[in-house]
């Protein structure tokens, strides 16, 4: 009977020990999901909201329509 409860011992730690590893990794992923999330969140809000229309020289300053 004490190969089954040592058995049991080490499956429990066993799983103990996996379910740590599992929560460190969690950790980490979540960090460096939170860490793009911010870099993107960055990127959107430097882009201006209404664009930057020209109003001098030849481009983008008259329209010639011909029908």
């Amino acid at each position: 009977m004490s190969d089954s409860i040592e058995g049991t011992v080490a499956a429990a730690t066993g799983l103990q020990n996996w379910a740590m590893m599992q929560e460190k990794d969690n950790l980490l992923l979540r960090k460096v999901l939170d860490g793009q999330a911010n870099t993107i969140l960055s990127l959107v809000n430097s882009v201006p909201s209404t664009p930057q229309l020209a109003t001098s020289g030849m481009v983008g300053t008259l329209l010639h329509v011909t029908a």
